[in-house]
């Protein structure tokens, strides 16, 4: 065998005792933001926005079965035919969503969403062009005065990355909380951090522990500012709470529109409580201060389209008022053109900047 054979025999044996077996190649990559992994035999990869088919596979389906095990057990989680779907992460911090047979009908299903080793910042998102130095400013006073800020967007629009970049603005002299379904949120520099992460149900269907469940003990924390990484489901209704007493709140969550966030929380909240449905939006425009709006565009860059204030409630309707607005003026090489501008509108709920002296 030549040295470069034998040095790549050598990684493969490592990788398939040690590692995540073919895939660790991938994992190792740092310009592969995605890997999905769909049965033994097609595995995609996703560099620089674009997917495209990884020249590997697995040997067997017990090799792949051995992976997925090894993710979950290191998140200390349980997948097995009788709880076929599971949330994990890797070492790095990686997420990962693992669907067993008989659900997955072509096999064992891994996708793994990698995130930069190096954290977003503000300044980065401007170096890229998804934000300028205005919009960044006006945000900085926002997350300074305690705003509750929700980050909406689409399937990999970026969301969780900008509200890590958001978080640098957060004063260092807060106790912050972070409560997540499985840990994604880098938030560095802030000496008193909290790190909440759900529990998934043992085999018998006990003991689990939700985003609902943490919430509620959070609020006995003493937190200055609550960050829930997504909200998709009932625990909404405990957000909204949270951030009507008195707690300064950041989230996330999937929608295509700052509009359409606001019904999908009330479509979310509703599952949680049976309330009327007034009542549901006088709580969501008591308690969401602004809805930052991200967009991935056709090619495949990540911008903000839209920081809009949710600023009161009015003939039984949230009323918005956008403060920014992506405009596009056309592509450039393959690039689309455009500028978040301001829309001559001003900031109506000034109570919390003025308490801050800002």
């Amino acid at each position: 065998m030549s040295l470069d054979d034998r040095l790549r025999a050598r990684s493969l044996v490592y990788a398939s005792v040690r590692g995540f077996d073919i895939i660790q190649e991938l994992i190792e990559n740092h310009e592969v933001t995605e890997i999905m992994v769909n049965g033994t035999d097609d595995i995609f990869y996703e560099k620089a926005g674009r997917i495209s088919r990884f020249d590997g596979c697995f040997e067997s389906t017990m090799k792949l079965e051995d992976v997925v095990q090894k993710i979950a057990a290191g998140s200390n989680r349980i997948i097995n035919e009788a709880s076929p779907i599971v949330d994990a992460r890797l070492p790095d911090g990686s997420r990962v969503n693992m669907i067993l047979p008989p659900v997955a009908i072509n096999g064992p299903i891994i996708t793994i969403r990698k995130f930069p080793e190096e954290v977003m910042t503000v300044e980065k998102l401007i170096n890229i062009g998804s934000l300028h130095q205005e919009a960044a400013d006006f945000l900085k006073k926002l997350v300074i005065s305690g705003y509750n800020i929700f980050v909406s967007g689409g399937t990999g629009s970026g969301k969780t990355t900008f509200l890590n970049a958001l978080s640098e603005y957060i004063p260092k002299d807060e106790r912050v909380i972070t409560i997540e379904d499985s840990a994604e949120l880098q938030i560095k520099g802030i000496p008193n951090l909290v790190k909440l992460e759900v529990r998934n149900a043992n085999v018998e269907g006990q003991n689990g522990i939700s985003i609902r469940d943490l919430i509620k003990a959070s609020l006995r924390m003493r937190p200055d500012r609550i960050v829930v990484g997504e909200v998709r489901d009932a625990a909404c209704i405990d957000m909204l709470q949270a951030m009507n007493t008195g707690h300064s709140g950041m989230s996330t969550g999937h929608a295509n529109s700052a509009s359409d966030m606001l019904s999908r929380m009330e479509t979310l909240t509703l599952l949680g409580a049976d309330i009327p449905l007034q009542a549901v939006r006088r709580q969501i425009a008591s308690a969401i201060d602004i809805i930052i709006q991200l967009g991935r565009f056709r090619d495949k860059s990540r911008k903000v389209v839209e920081i809009t204030e949710v600023c009161g409630y009015e003939d039984q309707e949230i009323i918005l008022n956008p403060i920014y607005r992506f405009m596009e003026e056309g592509e450039q090489d393959g690039r689309v053109i455009g500028r978040l501008e301001a829309t001559g509108r001003e900031l109506i709920r000034r109570e919390k900047l003025e308490a801050a002296g800002l």
